[in-house]
């Protein structure tokens, strides 16, 4: 379970598009009819207490297709962002060919590109890697906790390219789900649970407030002189009709495990603001806690606030649904 509360509310999407281009990558328009532009990019949710969240990203490779494994390694290839020296060894020696990135600097529907461009074949593909270098870690004022992730690789399902058209997909971290900090381990743990791909023409954004009288009500934190510090969550859960009782936190043991979770924050005014991305369109509802505190290996003792449950439904193409909770 994780030790601290600190970095509870990080969730990373990957953004994958692809369409039709020349060999080589260019911008001109296609010449052949099975070709295809992938372009690659990072981008994540706020984190509760943290300076920075730093991932460091190595390689990004497709895999089948009859092309075997195509590889793109970070500051090799024409068509990667460029390397930088954030990633470093055990010995502080700088990683060659890593690119580090602070996820907190791109919240949100904001992203950072890792690939521009690259031209592959048309067709089905077996797995989409992410390798990963060492040196990632997260900062919280003058201390620094390694981040780790088996094998130093993350691995998706396939996909499919149909010929003269285009695809895009996300690849969604919700690290409330996926992040641990194994018991007799250093650092934290990045797992596959909490990872999922989404076909970026089919989802949406969730963007939404909770009425301060409503947390007031409740008995919640309100207006914290840190406002990096949360006062609520909200849940959201696929679905309609739901039975509340079937409705679990991170790591819980009832029926119905959360799509997404995120933090509630207070703006310094008069709002407080929430905020999920990358959720692929259908029916949701959304249910709020004051409980800020969910390990996602543990069923923790959450409570819901049922009474005011938001049913939505969310849009494709990447249209924002807003949610109001407490509304009059």
């Amino acid at each position: 379970m994780l030790k601290s509360n600190k970095i509870n509310y990080i969730a990373v999407a990957v953004l994958m598009s692809l369409g039709l281009t020349a060999c080589g990558g260019s911008d001109s328009e296609p010449t052949t009819s099975d070709r295809a532009r992938l372009n690659l990019a990072v981008s994540d949710a706020p984190v509760n207490n943290a300076d920075s969240v730093w991932v460091c990203f190595s390689a990004i490779e497709l895999v089948g297709n009859g092309e075997g494994t195509q590889v793109f390694e970070i500051g090799t290839d024409t068509n990667t962002i460029e390397e930088n020296d954030v990633c470093k060894d055990e010995s502080g020696e700088v990683i060659a060919n890593t690119r580090g990135i602070n996820l907190l600097e791109f919240t949100g529907s904001e992203s950072e590109s890792l690939l521009t461009g690259v031209d592959v074949k048309a067709g089905s593909y077996g797995q989409l890697r992410l390798v990963m270098a060492e040196g990632s870690y997260v900062e919280d004022g003058d201390t620094s906790i390694g981040l780790r992730v088996p094998s130093n690789e993350l691995k998706f399902d396939g996909l499919t390219l149909a010929a003269d058209s285009t695809a895009s997909y996300t690849v969604e971290f919700d690290l409330r789900m996926a992040l641990v900090n194994p018991v007799g381990q250093d650092g934290y743990l990045l797992k596959p649970r909490g990872v999922r791909l989404v076909d970026n023409q089919e989802i949406g954004h969730i963007e939404g407030t909770i009425a301060e009288a409503l947390l007031i009500a409740q008995e919640c934190t309100v207006a914290p002189a840190d406002l990096s510090e949360p006062v609520a969550t909200v849940y959201l859960y696929p679905g309609h009709d739901l039975d509340v009782t079937t409705l679990a936190d991170n790591g819980g043991s009832e029926g119905l495990e959360a799509y997404a979770s995120t933090s509630v924050n207070f703006d310094g005014a008069t709002d407080y603001n929430f905020e999920i991305g990358f959720v692929a369109a259908g029916e949701y509802t959304a249910v709020w806690t004051c409980d800020t505190n969910d390990a996602p290996e543990v069923d923790d003792d959450i409570r819901l606030i049922t009474d005011d449950l938001q049913e939505i439904q969310v849009a494709a193409e990447g249209e924002v649904t807003a949610i109001t909770f407490g509304a009059e």
